[in-house]
Parts: structure tokens; C-alpha cells; sequence
């Protein structure tokens, strides 16, 4: 069976060839008159064209498709203005690919560089693909757990990994908390230590967030010779089956693409470092107000940020339900029927979640969270391998869905969002999406 990992880098290493064989049974498909080809062509070429193609005019006629037609539709689903930026695109990749199988002078070399990413998924990748500078990870999941300026925040952050982790990777207290002093002793000291560091982010909130800690370090402290950021929010990929895939994150692409990558990073310029401190200290704080009104302006400095932290924000309780926005999602898909652990997680990673939050571990939470209440809103039908477990909603799920019972009565456990602690004994902060802000109730 192939590597799952390797199957879905693979989808990210597009082949021209392939691409226009998939447009040319696009377009068989299409002069057939099968449905789902001649809604790809309406939803493409209908904001398209100067004259743009009313409902069903291509059913009437889709004998009058051309091959050029069906590469337009592939090059735009995959988010390029045309099928020359396709091939473009292409040819980059395999020029990536050629300079890393002839080994090549590493791109990073000339300075002494430090590679800073909010996980270890590409630290292999970046050997393969030709790097020679060092790595550092900065992972705590600032998006999930504690994030106050109190003088034993280390301690409570160290006591949230335990207790999502602990059971699942044998992660103790005590490693836990070793591990974030030596993580934040690290990133200290990176500045004065290297030439060049460069930041390798994507657009979720996982790494925003990570992101806006390492700026207003680097803001407050000691900025490195040279800061330069590699941000991306989209990679083009395609399955085997001509389905484009979803970009979740750097993890998912080939060492080329990583290659690729290097020459499309930017210096960190001014304006982001002082938003980046401003976005560390309202992510502090225990009022969401000064958070939410950074939201609200898109972040221009760094556009990524904007959408988030509206992301994060909407996992503070709802006003109308008291559920975060994970457990929304959760409730609504099993609502339509009961579902896999697997089967969840992937439906919230690569089709229901707007902005992927939710990691396996963190999904693993929400779900004994949800499990674990005075009226549990779902159940849990062990299948002898955990992610093989069903999951269904109770008639309490469809309820607190319905915004007839309050998700926050059933006495969920207190979890936080960045500075704010949400349960008994604490100010009742809620979100209202429609408003853009949050209220305190």
C-alpha cells in the first residue's frame, strides 16, 4: 500500500502530462453531457468569460467546448489565472527537483542560517531537499492552550500538553515543562546566534499564532541581521482521480515545492514585527476586545493573520448555542449521520472546517470533552481501534444545535482561548459572528 504521507505529496507534484490528459477526459466528459463535467466548465466559465454563461447554457451546447476550454477550468481550480501560469508553474517544479537530484550548491548557504518552523513536519524535508542551515521548533499550540503573561504560565502550558497529549504519546508534566523552557531558551537566543533566520508559515491558525509569538520576540528583544518569512496560504495540487486537494499545511508538499519555496520568502519588514508584538500582547490578555478589533482591520501587514484570528475568535462560545465553533461543526455533521473518528477528522479537515484548527489530538479532546458532560451531546460506540470508534449525536446534541439548551449548562470542562478562560468563575466572554466581536454576557 502506498506511503499515505507519500500519496498525498504526490497530489502536490504535478505532472504536465497528466494535466492534459485530465483535460482532455474533462472535456469527453463534458461533450458527453455528464453532469458533474459540465458543472466544473458552468463554475469556471461562468465569471470568466466577458459574457459570462447563464445556468444550463452549456448543457445546451457543449459541443462547442474546446480543449483550451477544459485547461482553462483545470488552471483555474487550481487557483492560476490560465494554463500558461499552469505550466509556468510546472516547470518550477521541475527545475526544484533537477537542482536537488544534481546537488547543488544548498540554497541557504553564504549565511549561517537558522530554519524556525511551529513543528517538525518538513525538518527531514528540508535536508532532502539540499538546506544545510540548522532547525529549531517552536510548537507550543497557542491556538488550543493557555496563553497568559502570568509569572507560571510555563507551568499551566506545560499541564495543558500533559493532559492532550500524556495519555496518547506518554508526554509528562515534567517533559512537558522542560520542553517549554528549553523551546522559548531557544528562541531567545536565535538572534544573536545566526546570519539569516527564516520563518516557515502557513496560513492557519496554528502557525499564525506561532508566528506573532517569534515576531514580538524578535520585536522586543533582539531582531536577527537578517528576519525573512516564507508565508503561504495555498499550494496547487491535484489527486490521481483529477480531484484538486486541499492545502492544509507545508507537511503535505514534496522536497521540489520546498525548494521551490525558498525563493518566494520576503524580509520581515517593520510594520509586521510591530503587528506581530501588538497580536502577542492582545493574545494575553483576558478580554478578547482588543483581539477582535485587530481582526477586524484584515491585518494588512500580514493578511494572513486577519482571517486567523477570526478563526480563533470563533472558538469562543456562541452567543445563541455556548458551543465554539469546533464543536458546531462537530454537532452538525453528525447530525446528517453517525460517522468514524476518522471519518470526522477528515471531513473537518479537508471539507467542513473554514480555516483547518483542529489537529488529532486536539480533535480527540473535543470529542471526550463533548462526551464527558452532565447530558452528553454525543456517544461513542467503541470499535476496537480508537479511530474506528462511531460517533453519534443525542437528542442533548440536537438541542444545544437548535440553540434551545445551552451547550455552557451542561457544564463542559473550562478550556481556554488565548488569555481567556472559559467556565464556572470567570467572566462569560461569547461570539457573536454576525457583529464580528465579542460580548460578555
Amino acid at each position: 500500500m502506498t506511503d499515505p504521507v507519500e500519496r498525498i505529496r504526490a497530489a502536490f507534484r504535478l505532472n504536465l502530462e497528466q494535466q492534459k490528459k485530465q483535460a482532455k477526459d474533462l472535456l469527453k466528459a463534458a461533450k458527453a453531457g455528464d453532469a458533474s463535467a459540465l458543472t466544473r466548465f458552468t463554475a469556471v466559465m461562468g465569471d470568466a468569460r466577458d459574457k459570462p454563461l447563464g445556468p444550463g447554457s452549456l448543457e445546451r451546447d457543449p459541443i462547442s467546448l474546446k480543449l483550451a476550454d477544459a485547461q482553462f477550468v483545470l488552471a483555474r481550480e487550481l487557483q492560476f489565472s490560465s494554463w500558461t501560469e499552469l505550466k509556468s508553474h510546472i516547470d518550477s517544479l521541475d527545475q526544484a527537483r533537477t537542482a536537488i537530484e544534481d546537488k547543488r550548491h544548498p540554497p541557504d548557504a553564504g549565511s549561517k542560517t537558522l530554519h524556525l518552523r511551529c513543528g517538525s513536519d518538513i525538518r527531514s524535508t528540508l535536508v532532502e531537499a539540499g538546506f544545510s542551515g540548522d532547525f529549531l521548533e517552536v510548537s507550543y499550540p497557542y491556538c488550543h492552550g493557555p496563553v497568559t503573561s502570568a509569572p507560571d504560565h510555563f507551568e499551566r502550558e506545560a499541564r495543558f500538553i500533559a493532559g492532550l497529549a500524556g495519555k496518547h504519546m506518554n508526554v509528562s508534566y515534567e517533559d512537558a515543562l522542560t520542553r517549554r523552557y528549553e523551546e522559548e531558551r531557544a528562541l531567545a537566543a536565535s538572534a544573536a546566534s545566526y546570519e539569516r533566520i527564516v520563518l516557515w508559515m502557513e496560513h492557519d491558525c496554528f502557525d499564525q499564532l506561532v508566528l506573532v509569538r517569534c515576531l514580538a520576540q524578535y520585536a522586543s528583544i533582539e531582531t536577527p541581521p537578517a528576519l525573512e518569512l516564507i508565508g503561504i496560504n495555498h499550494f496547487p495540487g491535484r489527486r490521481a482521480d483529477g480531484v484538486p486537494i486541499r492545502f492544509i499545511g507545508l507537511g503535505q508538499l514534496p522536497t521540489e515545492a520546498i525548494r521551490l519555496l525558498w525563493d518566494r520568502r520576503r524580509s520581515v519588514s517593520p510594520e509586521q514585527l510591530v503587528l506581530g508584538k501588538d497580536a502577542w500582547e492582545a493574545l494575553v490578555l483576558d478580554d478578547p476586545r482588543p483581539l477582535a478589533a485587530m481582526m477586524r482591520t484584515g491585518t494588512p501587514a500580514l493578511p494572513d493573520l486577519g482571517r486567523a484570528l477570526h478563526r480563533f475568535l470563533q472558538e469562543l462560545p456562541g452567543i445563541k448555542d455556548g458551543l465554539g465553533v469546533t464543536e458546531r461543526l462537530i454537532l452538525q455533521i453528525l447530525s446528517e449521520a453517525s460517522v468514524s473518528l476518522n471519518r470526522l477528522f477528515s471531513l473537518m479537515t479537508y471539507e467542513r472546517d473554514p480555516l483547518f484548527f483542529a489537529t488529532d489530538l486536539k480533535l480527540l479532546e473535543v470529542v471526550e470533552r463533548m462526551q464527558n458532560l452532565t447530558d452528553p451531546v454525543l456517544t461513542r460506540s467503541a470499535a476496537g481501534k480508537q479511530w474506528e470508534d462511531v460517533l453519534s449525536i443525542t437528542d442533548a446534541g440536537r438541542a444545544v444545535l437548535r440553540g434551545e439548551r445551552d451547550f455552557l449548562s451542561l457544564k463542559p470542562t473550562p478550556r481556554w482561548v488565548g488569555g481567556v478562560q472559559i467556565g464556572p468563575g470567570h467572566r462569560d466572554w461569547r461570539w457573536d459572528d454576525a457583529a464580528q466581536k465579542p460580548m460578555s454576557m
